[in-house]
C-alpha cells in the first residue's frame, strides 16, 4: 500500500481533498456557465484567448518560468500541451456556444473515459464503453434536433482531452512545480491569438469584459487546476477518478441554474449513463 493510501485509509485529509474535488467541478463549470455571457461580445475564440491569456498570466507570475533553464525536448512537449490546451479550451467553448453546457461537457467527457479504458482488455470495460457511447449517441440526436456542428467541437474538445492528459504527465516529469503548465498556457493563448482578434476585434480592450473574462480565468482555469492538484496529493487515484466523473452532471446543473438551459429526460439519462460510465471505469480501474 502507498503512502497516499494509507493516508486515505487513515482518513488524513479525506474530506477536504473530497471537498477540493467538488469544489473545483463547481468552480470550473459555474466558470464556463458565466463565460457564455460572453460570447455575444467577444466570441467563442474571444472568450477562450481571453481566459488562457490571463490563466497564463496569473501561472506565469506566480512560478515565474525561465525557457532558456530547459532543454529543447522540454520545451517541445511543453508547447504541444498547450497547444492541446489551447485546442481543447477553444472547441469547447465554440460547442457550449451552440449546445446546452451539460450535453457539450458530457460529450467532451468521452476523452478521459476512452483514455482510462483503451488497450484494456477486460470485459468490463467494454461495458463502461458501451454505456458511454449509448448516452453520447442520446445527445448527438441523429437525425433530430441537435446542433451538429456544436456537437463536433464537443467531440474534438474530447479528443483534445485525451492528447491532454498524457501531454500532461510528461509535462509534469519534464518540469517542476506549475512551470510546465505556465508554459503551456502561455503557448495556448498565442495560439487562440487569430480567432480572438478575428472574433472579437476591438472588444478585447473593452474594461468591463476584460474583468468579467479576468474572473472566468481564475473560476474556469487557476482555481480549479490548483485544487485538483492538491487533492490528488491526498487521494487515490481511482477515488479521484470517480469524483471528476460528476463532472458531466455539475456542468449540467450549472448551465440549468446560471444560464437556464433545462434538459429533457433523454438529455438527463444520456447524461446519467456517462456519468456512470466514467466513474465506473475510474473505480474499477487496475492503472
Amino acid at each position: 500500500m502507498s503512502e497516499r493510501d494509507s493516508r486515505w485509509r487513515a482518513g488524513g485529509g479525506r474530506p477536504a481533498a473530497v471537498g477540493m474535488v467538488l469544489a473545483a467541478a463547481a468552480s470550473l463549470q459555474v466558470g464556463a456557465a458565466f463565460a457564455v455571457g460572453l460570447f455575444d461580445e467577444l466570441g467563442a475564440g474571444g472568450a477562450a484567448f481571453l481566459r488562457l491569456a490571463f490563466a497564463a498570466a496569473v501561472l506565469w507570475a506566480l512560478w515565474r518560468p525561465r525557457p532558456g533553464a530547459h532543454a529543447r525536448r522540454s520545451l517541445r512537449t511543453a508547447a504541444a500541451f498547450g497547444v492541446a490546451l489551447g485546442l481543447m479550451n477553444w472547441s469547447i467553448y465554440e460547442a457550449i456556444a451552440r449546445i446546452p453546457l451539460g450535453v457539450a461537457v458530457t460529450i467532451e467527457f468521452a476523452g478521459p473515459l476512452l483514455v482510462a479504458v483503451l488497450g484494456s482488455r477486460r470485459p468490463l470495460d467494454a461495458l463502461w464503453i458501451a454505456l458511454a457511447a449509448a448516452g453520447i449517441v442520446l445527445l448527438a440526436d441523429p437525425g433530430g434536433g441537435a446542433d451538429t456542428l456544436g456537437v463536433l467541437f464537443a467531440l474534438l474538445a474530447a479528443a483534445c482531452w485525451m492528447a491532454y492528459i498524457h501531454l500532461s504527465e510528461r509535462t509534469g516529469q519534464a518540469f517542476g512545480g506549475g512551470t510546465g503548465l505556465a508554459l503551456a498556457m502561455a503557448v495556448g493563448a498565442l495560439l487562440l491569438v487569430p480567432a480572438g482578434v478575428v472574433q472579437a476585434g476591438s472588444a478585447l480592450l473593452e474594461p468591463e469584459l476584460l474583468v468579467v473574462a479576468l474572473a472566468v480565468a481564475l473560476a474556469s482555469s487557476v482555481l480549479p487546476y490548483s485544487l485538483e492538484l492538491e487533492a490528488l496529493r491526498r487521494l487515490p487515484a481511482a477515488v479521484f477518478g470517480v469524483l471528476m466523473s460528476l463532472q458531466p452532471a455539475v456542468a449540467a446543473l450549472a448551465g440549468l441554474v446560471v444560464l437556464g438551459q433545462s434538459l429533457g429526460a433523454r438529455e438527463w439519462l444520456a447524461i446519467a449513463l456517462v456519468v456512470v460510465a466514467s466513474a465506473g471505469a475510474a473505480a474499477f480501474s487496475a492503472r
